[in-house]
């Protein structure tokens, strides 16, 4: 059992908690994932069994697809739903066209400093450790990137904007919900988020925990093979292929970048080229 199941979060339970209960469900211990969700968050939570948890390390870097609820005329703690208020305003009439053409100024690279409650170390503590402590610290704005950011819904009674947005890894949709609340001359926090996308991983493609607690022999799981089919083949025969086990690393002319590795038509595992070198990766 390796390679990637595609989990549909469910509100009120934190990331790591779907990893000890697929790890209870499916009896292997090595089970990870690649992309925290907040407990608030629902959606695409993929998670790593077996070997698949050896190629975490491309993951990461996936873009990521939302879709979240701004509550515009409050600010809390957390800059979500579940911190303390801080401060609340009358909000002005906000008109559809105002909000859209806010919106599009985020697209592209922007700086965006993290909420003071997340898991960013500064000097060796994660932030929320000192806003749990009350102490100040300062925090340094990240680099990000703004693919697509479209208005869905604006509910104007109820003051809330829901918007979907394609955004870089790293982003932070509280900071962002509170920025845009900010450029419309207000403020705001997130009330809702939804992930819909991980790369190729989508909404529509997940399961959620019922449904493998309920069939844990016949879910969907994305094999290693499968998650690199983008990537070029190698073929080896038995005397490379010894080698390439052992960890010896072979002549290869190729560009450098990651290979799925054969021998015959069996699909070995994958291997890296740098510098006209290949060597092992990850073996199935």
């Amino acid at each position: 059992m390796d390679g990637v199941i595609i989990i549909n979060k469910p509100k009120g339970i934190s990331s790591n908690e779907v990893i000890q209960r697929v790890r209870k469900i499916l009896q292997i211990k090595q089970v990870g994932h690649c992309g925290t969700l907040d407990p608030l968050a629902t959606g695409v939570l993929p998670i790593l069994v077996g070997q698949g948890t050896k190629v975490s390390k491309y993951m990461v870097e996936h873009d990521k697809t939302y879709i979240a609820t701004i509550q515009l005329g409050t600010k809390t703690t957390t800059a979500d739903g579940e911190g303390e208020i801080l401060q609340k305003q009358g909000v002005s009439n906000i008109t559809e066209d105002e909000i859209c053409n806010c919106l599009i100024t985020f697209k592209g690279e922007q700086m965006q400093i993290p909420p003071i409650y997340s898991a960013i170390k500064k000097n060796g503590k994660k932030l929320y450790e000192y806003a749990r402590k009350g102490e100040n610290v300062e925090i340094e704005a990240r680099k990000i990137f703004i693919h697509e950011i479209k208005l869905l819904k604006w509910e104007s009674k109820l003051k809330q904007i829901v918007f979907e947005v394609k955004c870089s890894k790293g982003t932070y949709i509280r900071s962002l919900c509170e920025d845009i609340a900010e450029r419309l001359g207000t403020i705001g926090f997130m009330n809702d988020l939804i992930r819909t996308k991980v790369n190729k991983f989508r909404i529509e493609d997940s399961i959620t925990i019922e449904e493998i607690e309920k069939s844990p022999n016949s879910i969907r799981i994305i094999s290693i093979e499968e998650l690199f089919n983008g990537s070029e083949k190698i073929i080896l025969d038995n005397s490379a292929l010894n080698y390439f086990l052992n960890g010896v690393m072979l002549t290869n002319n190729r560009h450098d970048d990651v290979y799925r590795i054969y021998n015959n038509d069996k699909f070995i595992g994958l291997g890296i080229i740098k510098d006209g070198l290949l060597k092992r990766d990850v073996i199935v």
